[in-house]
C-alpha cells in the first residue's frame, strides 16, 4: 500500500511541475533579475492551473486509497475463507483418523479371537484323532481283523447287494421304457394323422365333357372323320362319343394331355367353329395356358409347405400333381398330407426337419415323369440330375423299402407315406380301370 501512495505523490508533483512550465511558456515571461544577478522564482501557488493540479492529485490519492482498501478487504476475505476450509478439512481428517483407529482396534480384537478359536479347534482335532485311533484298535482287537480286511469284507458285501439290486432295477426300467415307448409311439402316430386329416374328392382316370346336343357329335367327327383325327393327333388322347349318351369320354394315360383335351373340347363346343385350323389354334392356346397353370400349382404347393428357391423344372413337375391321381388320391393333396405327417413325426423324434420335408415333397415325383422303370427309379434319376442332396434322394429311393433305410429321415418318409395311403377313406378303387 505504501508503494501505491508514493506513486500517487510523484504523479501529483509531476502534474504540478508540468502545469507551471506550460504556464510560463504561455505568458512568455522571463524571471526577474535581482540585484546580485540571481534569478527569483515567481509565486505560482495560487494559479488556477496549480490549484486544479493539486485537486486532481488529491482525487488520485483518494481513489488509490479506496482501491488499496478494497484490495486489502478482498485479500482478508479470501484468507478467512481459506482458513475456514482448512479447519473443515482438518476436522474431517481427525474424524476419519479416529474411525480408522477404532476399526484397527476391532480388527485386532477379531484377529485375537480367531487365533484363539484356531488353537482350540486344533486341540479338539488332535483329541478326536486319538479317540478314532483308539476305537479302531479296540475294534480290530475284538473282531480279529485288520482295518484293510474289514474294509474288503464290507465292500464285497455291498457289491453283492448292489449287483442284485442293479439287475432288478434294470429289468424294471426296461419294462417301464417299453411301456412308455409304445404309448409314445401311438401318440406320435395319432398326432401325425391328426395334423394331416384332409377330405378327398375321389376322381377317376378318365375325363368327361357334356354335349350340348347330339348334333354336335357329327361336327366333332367332321367330314370323313378329319376333325376327330386332328384333335386326337394334337392332344394325344382318344375320344369316345358312343359309350355315354350326352357325354364325350376322353381317355389318356397322361393326365396333363387329358386336361388339355378336356379344356380344348369345351372351348370348341362353346365356339361352334370346329375345323382342323380352329382345332389347332385352340389346342395350342390351351396347351400354353395349362403349362402356366401347372407351374403356378407347383409354386403354390411349395409355398403351402414353406419351401422356396427350387429349380424351375422341379417346380413345374410338382405342379403336374394337380392332374395325377393314385387310387383316387389327388397327388397334391396326398403330398401335402405326407409332408405334414412327416414334419409332425420328425418334430417328435428330433430328426432333420428340412430333409424330411423335402423327402416327403419329392417322394412320388417319378409318377409324373416320362420314361421306363418304376416311379421310384425315375424320381431318383431326375433328382440326382438336378443335384439334389443325397440325404433327400435316399429318402425318395427308400420310401417303398426298395433299399435298406440309411437314416431315420428315410424311415419317417416311409411311415408318413404309409399312414397317408392306408388311413380310412384315403383311397378308393377306380372301377372303370
Amino acid at each position: 500500500m505504501s508503494n501505491i501512495l508514493i506513486v500517487v505523490v510523484v504523479a501529483a508533483v509531476a502534474s504540478v511541475g508540468s502545469a507551471s512550465f506550460f504556464y510560463f511558456l504561455s505568458k512568455k515571461q522571463k524571471p526577474e533579475e535581482v540585484s546580485d544577478n540571481k534569478f527569483v522564482k515567481p509565486d505560482v501557488s495560487k494559479q488556477s492551473v496549480v490549484l486544479e493540479a493539486r485537486n486532481k492529485a488529491n482525487e488520485i490519492v483518494m481513489e488509490a486509497k479506496n482501491k488499496a482498501l478494497r484490495i486489502q478487504q478482498d485479500a482478508q476475505s479470501k484468507v478467512s475463507k481459506v482458513k475456514e476450509e482448512s479447519l473443515e478439512v482438518e476436522k474431517k481428517l481427525s474424524a476419519e483418523k479416529a474411525e480408522i483407529n477404532t476399526l484397527e482396534k476391532q480388527l485386532g480384537a477379531q484377529r485375537k479371537d480367531l487365533d484363539n478359536l484356531k488353537h482350540s479347534l486344533s486341540k479338539k482335532k488332535e483329541s478326536l484323532d486319538r479317540s478314532v485311533k483308539e476305537t479302531q484298535q479296540k475294534l480290530e482287537k475284538i473282531a480279529g481283523l485288520s482295518k484293510e480286511q474289514a474294509k474288503k469284507q464290507l465292500l464285497e458285501s455291498f457289491d453283492k447287494e448292489l449287483v442284485q439290486e442293479k439287475g432288478a432295477r434294470v429289468r424294471q426300467l426296461e419294462e417301464e421304457i417299453k411301456a412308455e415307448s409304445e404309448e409314445k409311439a401311438r401318440e406320435i402316430v395319432v398326432y401325425a394323422m391328426k395334423q394331416a386329416a384332409n377330405d378327398y374328392v375321389v376322381e377317376y382316370s378318365s375325363s368327361k365333357v357334356k354335349l350340348p346336343d347330339e348334333e354336335m357329335k357329327g361336327r366333332i367327327i367332321g367330314k370323313e372323320g378329319r376333325n376327330i383325327r386332328k384333335f386326337e393327333e394334337l392332344t394325344g388322347v382318344e375320344l369316345d362319343l358312343d359309350s355315354t349318351p350326352g357325354e364325350i369320354l376322353i381317355s389318356s394315360f397322361d393326365p396333363v394331355r387329358r386336361e388339355v383335351a378336356r379344356v380344348s373340347l369345351e372351348k370348341l363346343l362353346s365356339d361352334g367353329r370346329i375345323q382342323p385350323a380352329r382345332i389347332e389354334e385352340i389346342v395350342s392356346k390351351v396347351t400354353g395356358d395349362v403349362e402356366k397353370m401347372i407351374h403356378k400349382e407347383g409354386d403354390n404347393l411349395c409355398h403351402r409347405l414353406g419351401i422356396y428357391n427350387l429349380p424351375k423344372q422341379l417346380v413345374t413337375e410338382l405342379g403336374k400333381f394337380k392332374f395325377r391321381f393314385s387310387y383316387g388320391q389327388n397327388m397334391i393333396e396326398h403330398t401335402l398330407e405326407v409332408t405334414k405327417i412327416g414334419i409332425a413325426i420328425a418334430s417328435e423324434v428330433g430328426a432333420n426337419l428340412e430333409t424330411v420335408k423335402l423327402g416327403c415333397l419329392f417322394h412320388d415325383i417319378g409318377k409324373v415323369l416320362e420314361g421306363e422303370g418304376s416311379h421310384v427309379q425315375l424320381g431318383v434319376d431326375f433328382l440326382t440330375k438336378l443335384k439334389v442332396k443325397k440325404q433327400i434322394v435316399d429318402c425318395v429311393e427308400q420310401h417303398h423299402e426298395d433299399k435298406p433305410f440309411s437314416s431315420v429321415e428315410s424311415v419317417i418318409v416311409h411311415l408318413a407315406d404309409h399312414i397317408s395311403g392306408s388311413r380310412p377313406s384315403a383311397r378308393s378303387e377306380d372301377y372303370e380301370s
